[in-house]
């Protein structure tokens, strides 16, 4: 009975032609969330290869996770991420920043690819062909495991962040719009990590600044 895994490495397979084509897969982590960067990464794998249980990152415990990306970082063709802020976002929108994040992260990759598998609608701006691949990351091994790359850098990220802004549960909630997290927002109001063009966090500021909170 063929796993998840395979399904993954079948498709990959036919889209590198047998191996004859070296791929990339990128996708990002963060886009919906309020605060924080967005972390973008890019995974090329060696041909018929990828970890055992490897699947779409939010399919997995953050333990799975872990274990995937050491196994990824010590067995991956190559690797790259890359991370853009909140002031970035804020200056050019999600979308862009994204794409921006993306595009790095190809950019760091040490093998050039000869296709470059993006999750989503669109794809970068990159010097390659490139492919966009709508719930990439249940398809393709390689986007898969980006997704577990770029996921786990950023919750790291955030993790480390916590401690630095204390009060708005971002170790647990990552900067998604939890329960404790709003009614932090609604307590202390937005922290520099925060995403001030979001509807959500800018409508917190606004209600502070009626209310002479700020």
């Amino acid at each position: 009975m063929a796993t998840v895994a395979d399904r993954l490495l079948a498709f990959d397979r036919e889209c590198s032609r047998g191996g004859a084509r070296l791929l990339a897969g990128v996708d990002e982590a963060g886009r919906g969330s309020w605060a924080g960067p967005v972390v973008a990464a890019a995974a090329m794998l060696p041909a018929d290869w990828c970890p055992s249980g490897l699947d779409d990152s939010k399919r997995l415990t953050a333990a799975r996770r872990d274990e995937l990306f050491r196994e990824l970082r010590d067995g991956a063709l190559a690797w790259g991420a890359c991370a853009v802020d909140a002031r970035v976002i804020d200056s050019v929108n999600i979308l862009a920043a994204t794409l921006r994040a993306m595009a790095l992260a190809c950019a760091r990759l040490r093998v050039r690819p000869d296709l470059v598998l993006v999750d989503g609608l669109q794809v970068p701006a990159i010097e390659c062909e490139a492919r966009a691949l709508v719930k990439g990351d249940a398809t393709s091994a390689a986007i898969a495991a980006a997704s577990v790359i770029a996921k786990v850098l950023r919750d790291r990220v955030m993790i480390a962040w916590d401690r630095r802004y204390p009060g708005y549960g971002f170790a647990a909630n990552k900067g998604y719009g939890a329960p404790v997290h709003r009614a932090a927002l609604q307590r202390l109001g937005p922290c520099p990590l925060h995403r001030a063009s979001y509807a959500p966090v800018a409508a917190y500021a606004q209600r502070r600044l009626w209310n002479g909170s700020c």
